[in-house]
């Protein structure tokens, strides 16, 4: 199981930067106001935006599980080349869970020794981005017969996601008419939206993505479940150590609920030390992209104007993602001498799949005291003498330790930060499920590309960006 150890996030390591440790005796009261949470969540479980939490249990894990797993069957032996169509929720988790299970090579890798076809998941509609991965497609042997695209869209209405679709169905079609549907897998509401119509219309086959399941809690579901089951991840294994943490997420004692934990002390280290920038520090590259994964789902489901009553609170912590030992030569000495505002997270790993030894031999003294270790040991030293270092500034700090890195305590680390965001988002009193700020973006964006119904935008960003204009 994955563990945390939160003993520098307390004042008896930290001074007064940390937590008194009297907080957690259950006569402090913190306790009875976390069980009430608990019991909050427990009653909600399963339902309107919280059916999230049931992703890994029956019957929709084995419904999910089924249909991805016959659609994988199905396009896997004619894919060498899979491309994810997706951005934010639709696209994040689709990212971390190939590059923390499959090798970083995995798409330079000769077919023979890939698990599944290359992997792009094109989150951006950056024409240089798109382009390139369209010219890889249609360049390699068999062109596009030989590419599945992966479209993921619950409405069908995201810009980025709908510009790239079209721009793929035209390609397709050119090539294959109406057999174009072959190359198309949609993951999309399972029965309303434009995306489904399309699909209705053309004959492409679909996934669902489920309701109650909102993008950044999506990744233990179709839309992150069928690019990970193509590419050879073991999603029965991911679900199985979700649902373990989940099992152990329902501990009333938040003392022993590592979810409940991990949010109380991050939201009180905010809140009462003024701790509001939350850095999450892989000490391994394969779980580097999953504090992307974290920066949109504590970002985007705390950073909220107003609570539940309506007060202006702005509330929400800033998510910084870094990586050890490469940032440690960037920024650590910020963190260590600069503001201390920020928690520190980093993530260790007990065993590696694989070793690489520290030769002898070079004659060198200066670096000799390296001679019969591993990279493997000089990592962990890096990562034991930062926490150091922290303590020594007296900069919070907490470690999420993997024993290994594997689909099933991958598929933990994903529970435990859905499970903690939901506590956080009680303990602010804030809907973590809505995205309000995001949407005038948007609305902008239609306005300034034509579409009907948002033309007064136009003139509003007109009016608000096209004053002087202060160039240098």
């Amino acid at each position: 199981m994955l563990t945390i150890d939160y003993s520098n996030c307390l004042s008896d390591r930290v001074g007064t930067h940390g937590i008194d440790p009297a907080l957690l005796h259950p006569a402090a009261g913190v306790a009875a106001a976390m069980e009430k949470h608990s019991a909050k969540l427990a009653s909600t479980r399963g339902k309107g935006w919280e059916r999230w939490r049931e992703l890994p249990f029956d019957p929709m894990r084995s419904s999910h599980v089924s249909a991805v797993k016959a659609l994988a069957a199905k396009h896997g032996p004619a894919c060498d080349t899979l491309v994810v169509l997706g951005i934010g929720g639709s696209a994040l988790g689709n990212l971390a869970l190939q590059s923390a299970l499959n090798p970083h090579t995995h798409n330079l890798l000769d077919a023979a020794r890939r698990k599944g076809p290359r992997l792009f998941v094109v989150d951006n509609v950056d024409p240089m981005y798109f382009g390139a991965v369209m010219d890889l497609c249609e360049a390699q042997p068999g062109g596009l017969s030989r590419t599945c695209f992966n479209v993921v869209s619950k409405s069908g209405e995201t810009a980025e996601t709908a510009a790239q679709f079209m721009v793929i169905r035209d390609r397709l079609k050119a090539v294959f008419g109406d057999k174009h549907a072959e190359r198309i897998v949609a993951v999309t509401d399972p029965a309303k939206g434009t995306m489904r119509q399309i699909c209705e219309r053309e004959g492409y086959a679909t996934l669902p993505v489920p309701d109650g399941v909102g993008g950044r809690f999506s990744v233990l579901s179709p839309v992150g479940l069928f690019s990970a089951a193509m590419c050879g991840i073991d999603i029965e294994a991911l679900l199985t150590g979700a649902a373990d943490m989940d099992v152990r997420c329902r501990e009333a004692d938040f003392t022993k609920n590592p979810a409940a934990m991990l949010a109380w002390l991050l939201v009180e280290l905010g809140e009462s030390k003024g701790k509001t920038n939350h850095v999450l520090m892989p000490y391994s590259n394969a779980l580097y992209l999953l504090a992307d994964w974290y920066r949109q789902l504590w970002a985007e489901s705390l950073g909220k104007q107003k609570d539940l009553s309506g007060n202006m609170v702005y509330a929400g912590f800033t998510p910084i993602k870094a990586l050890g030992a490469t940032d440690q030569h960037s920024q650590v000495q910020l963190y260590r001498e600069g503001p201390n505002d920020k928690v520190l997270g980093m993530i260790e790993v007990g065993t590696f799949d694989r070793d690489v030894p520290i030769p002898g031999g070079l004659g060198v003294e200066a670096i000799r005291y390296l001679e019969g270790h591993s990279l493997g040991s000089l990592l962990a030293a890096e990562k034991r003498a930062t926490e150091y270092a922290f303590v020594e500034s007296q900069r919070p700090n907490y470690t999420i330790r993997f024993p290994v890195i594997d689909p099933y305590h991958v598929g933990q680390f994903i529970s435990l930060w859905q499970i903690a965001t939901a506590y956080a988002g009680l303990l602010l009193n804030i809907d973590a499920y809505d995205q309000p700020a995001v949407e005038l973006g948007k609305q902008a964006t239609f306005g300034l590309m034509g579409r009907a119904g948002y033309e007064s935008f136009q003139k509003q960003v007109g009016a608000t960006l096209g004053g002087e204009a202060r160039i240098v």
